[in-house]
């Protein structure tokens, strides 16, 4: 049949179907028939999980979305390559540290590339950047490390959900343990940026005695011998610092170079005194007290596996961040399975999400409805392990247990 031919067979066809719909009987009919069949056709299952990985993997502060993303990878790994039955499909891309590279790569994931989740942000100024793009096109935000104040009362939503732990609750865990010394002033530092605002403003809410200084420093900044020099003149009893990756590791370093360490004791939040940091300044973390959700000995089966397969795949303990970063990838796991594939229809996911169970490495784990968790949080003190090693283990009970968030009761979401 030629092109011709066919032309006009189609345009029979068409002219044919608008002769028929000028019957008003007929009309209806089809109409009804074609929103019966709509309505019972099955919601389909996905044939993959799409994942959108954006992450700091360069730069002073890699190493944090180094862990998230090896951790991440790890259980997808174990998992045989797939993440709730389906084949995982995860695209990795480095935000360089920078909020408006972070937010150019949510926008092409969630628009150019259709993810299902996004995930991997480390520090809170990317993840407020990109969040919008995530939000205004209905894409869920699995996160595995930031999870600023702001999102968790009056601007939550529910494309957020915090796998880690909110921005203030390490440092009030720290606040508690200062308060249970009985120490009288303390010294604060911290970055400028939201992050390390919700730090400070943690550590006060639960810490009962003075503040004998309160430093914002530039995000980045290694070089701290000013701050020392007035944390000198100032003669806290404790310094309590927020600096994450390089930042934390230079401050600890100058510290201990200072000698303040002889007459001013150094509390630091979980990933200020992490594996990564005990392996950047060595045996001067010796002692050093930490507060987290977390920890290497916690004994959980989940755990147990976790540490015994992080440490055979990539040759060195976990950190905090891997942790998160391991239990994320569990999450969308579960939550996949349980919607069996259909992962399509986001507001029955994020209900899924909201309250599905999973084994955590943590051990107990909940959603608040703000969608923040509620866990325990821990006092850590570097020692050395049977081989020698410095490694975080956990001293006592629970600083903090079921701890929630100061901000959920401003969440409108219930």
């Amino acid at each position: 049949m030629t092109s011709c031919h066919l032309g006009a067979r189609f345009l029979f066809y068409w002219s044919h179907q608008e002769f028929i719909m000028s019957f008003p009987l007929v009309k209806s009919l089809v109409i009804l028939t074609a929103a019966a069949t709509l309505t019972i056709q099955p919601a389909l299952a996905a044939d993959k999980v799409k994942i959108g990985f954006v992450s700091t993997l360069s730069g002073p502060s890699a190493a944090l979305g180094v862990d998230i993303r090896d951790a991440f990878m790890l259980a997808v790994k174990l998992n045989g390559g797939k993440l709730g039955g389906l084949p995982a499909d995860v695209s990795i891309s480095d935000d360089q540290f920078k909020p408006d590279v972070g937010k150019q790569l949510f926008e092409r994931y969630v628009k150019r590339d259709k993810v299902d989740f996004l995930t991997g942000v480390v520090f809170s100024n990317i993840m407020l950047a990109g969040l919008p793009e995530a939000v205004d096109n209905k894409t869920i935000y699995l996160s595995p490390n930031a999870a600023p104040s702001p999102i968790a009362g009056a601007q939550c939503t529910p494309y957020f959900f915090a796998v880690s732990w909110p921005n203030d609750a390490y440092h009030e865990a720290a606040g508690q343990y200062a308060t249970n010394l009985k120490v009288k002033s303390a010294y604060l530092l911290a970055p400028n940026y939201q992050a390390g605002k919700d730090s400070l403003a943690g550590f006060k809410r639960f810490f009962k005695g003075n503040v004998s200084g309160e430093v914002y420093t530039k995000l980045g900044q290694l070089d701290y011998s000013a701050e020392l020099a007035e944390i000198r003149a100032a003669k806290p009893e404790v310094v309590y610092t927020f600096l994450p990756g390089g930042m934390g590791i230079n401050f600890i370093k100058q510290f201990m170079a200072a000698g303040l360490n002889k007459d001013i004791r150094l509390i630091q939040p979980g990933f200020g005194s992490d594996q990564d940091v005990i392996r950047a300044v060595g045996n001067d973390m010796l002692g050093i007290f930490d507060t987290a959700h977390w920890g290497l000995d916690l004994p959980n089966e989940a755990n147990k596996k976790f540490v015994a397969e992080f440490e055979k795949e990539y040759k060195r303990l976990p950190t905090i961040y891997a942790a998160q970063g391991y239990d994320t990838a569990l999450l969308i796991d579960a939550a996949v399975r349980a919607a069996n594939g259909k992962i399509e229809d986001k507001e029955a996911l994020i209900k899924t999400l909201k309250t599905v169970k999973f084994n955590s490495v943590r051990g107990d784990f909940r959603f608040n409805t703000n969608q923040y968790p509620i866990q325990n949080y821990y006092l850590r003190e570097v020692q050395k392990d049977s081989q020698g090693r410095l490694v975080n283990r956990i001293v006592g009970q629970p600083i903090l247990t079921n701890h929630g968030d100061a901000y959920v009761k401003d969440c409108p979401m219930k």
